[in-house]
């Protein structure tokens, strides 16, 4: 996997020159790393493609050119790049209308250590969330997570070797499985080493 390093950052000015192509690139991209469980619940996969997207983006929001502020958004999203082991993402839970995503949000506590991968018969594989800070308090958990997915070698080699991929969630008040679509599936394959 190429690495995020301050040296491969664009600059402001450059970002801004090449962001409609590159943001095209990315969502591009993203519809092969996207899986939906159920109708709240989206998973999308990062890689180093769309981490680079995503600290460039901050960048440019926060009109930060310093070399600090630089290297703290490095060391803030770098870690969500898979590393050839396991599988990283982003988990939204989505509820369109506000006092339903509020109540949710409370009910739907722990729901982050829930989701689960499977490759082919293997054993489920529960995701190890929020490894950064904690997105859930005393009341509620939060609409966003960060989750990763360790797998073994034996799992990485049946991914590599085309094996079907099923995820899912096992939350007592939320319950989706799916069976991962090829083009995800061969976008998933991609980031294991093995």
């Amino acid at each position: 996997m190429p690495q995020i390093t301050r040296e491969s950052l664009m600059s402001l000015e450059a970002y801004a020159k090449a962001r409609p192509e590159f943001r095209a690139k990315v969502m591009a991209h993203k519809k092969n790393r996207t899986v939906h469980l159920g109708e709240n619940v989206t998973l999308v996969f990062e890689d180093e493609l769309t981490v680079r997207y995503q600290i460039q983006e901050m960048l440019r929001i926060e009109k930060t050119f310093e070399e600090a502020g630089i290297l703290d958004e490095l060391e803030a999203y770098t870690p969500l790049v898979p590393d050839g082991s396991n599988w990283k993402a982003t988990m939204m839970i989505e509820y369109p209308e506000e006092t339903e995503r509020r109540a949710m949000l409370t009910k739907l506590k722990g729901i982050e250590s829930r989701v689960w991968v499977q490759v082919m018969d293997f054993a489920r594989v529960h995701a190890i969330a929020d490894e950064d800070l904690e997105r859930e308090n005393e009341e509620k958990t939060s609409s966003v997570h960060f989750l990763r997915f360790e797998l073994t070698p034996e799992m990485i080699a049946a991914a590599r070797a085309g094996a079907a991929i099923a995820m899912g969630v096992d939350h007592a008040l939320y319950m989706a499985e799916t069976v991962v679509a090829q083009n995800v599936r061969d976008s998933l394959a991609g980031d294991l080493k093995g």
